[in-house]
């Protein structure tokens, strides 16, 4: 039986700006994607998607975050592992579990719960897919809209790894991210997109106050935004 053929993708690659009017530049990249199961096919992906990155941008340092990207990086820094510690309570949750536990529906929620079970398994609570539309969130009695769409992970993340400054000095050397299971055209909250907010926060010297949730809107609705939600308005994905 023959194998099936490769094909060819897209995915965005989330570029940290310094000198510029955007905090992130998002673009789609193009690259051939080895199809199969097997960690080996998944690690030429990630390599063909880096190379073409590395090639189109001239970069040296490109970060890919998911599991299989061979960086030791990649797990300390994915959503399932970073932790944010809540000033109310004192306790260190991962940025997924914060996420899905502050979300509000039309018929239910914050589910709470969610906030002490594994990452995964709080993603998948099947509650987020059946309470009605989602209206906004709720992190420890402060309350965030759905608009802009990412402005509230954002926070979280870009808050986690304020806290985690041991990571800081290496995450700053990379001039692209990327995560190759993130699909715009299913999800728009993309762990990428923060990790390259958070590196540009960071070389302007920007992060001061950031926990402060007017503060951080402020901030980043002061520069253009450049993310997959203006990816899908644009007709790119």
């Amino acid at each position: 039986m023959e194998d099936a053929p490769n094909t060819i993708e897209q995915r965005p690659v989330f570029m940290p700006k310094v000198n510029s009017d955007n905090l992130v530049k998002t673009d789609m990249v193009m690259f051939e994607r080895h199809v199969g199961f097997a960690t080996r096919q998944k690690k030429k992906s990630i390599n063909d998607l880096q190379q073409v990155i590395r090639k189109k941008y001239g970069f040296k340092q490109v970060l890919e975050l998911s599991s299989k990207s061979g960086n030791k990086l990649s797990f300390p820094l994915s959503p399932f592992s970073l932790q944010i510690t809540d000033e109310h309570d004192g306790n260190p949750y991962s940025v997924e579990n914060a996420f899905q536990a502050s979300m509000i529906f039309e018929d239910g929620g914050p589910y709470l719960d969610l906030l002490t079970v594994a990452p995964r398994q709080a993603r998948k609570d099947e509650r987020l897919t059946t309470s009605g539309e989602l209206i906004g969130y709720n992190y420890f009695g402060m309350e965030w809209g759905v608009e802009p769409l990412t402005t509230f992970y954002d926070w979280l993340y870009v808050n986690a790894l304020k806290q985690n400054p041991q990571l800081h000095e290496e995450v700053i050397q990379y001039q692209g991210f990327t995560d190759i299971t993130f699909n715009p055209k299913k999800s728009i909250h993309s762990a990428a997109y923060a990790l390259a907010l958070f590196v540009a926060l960071h070389k302007r010297e920007l992060l001061d106050n950031v926990e402060d949730p007017m503060t951080f809107y402020d901030l980043c609705n002061g520069f253009k935004i450049s993310n997959t939600e203006h990816l899908l308005e644009d007709g790119w994905v």
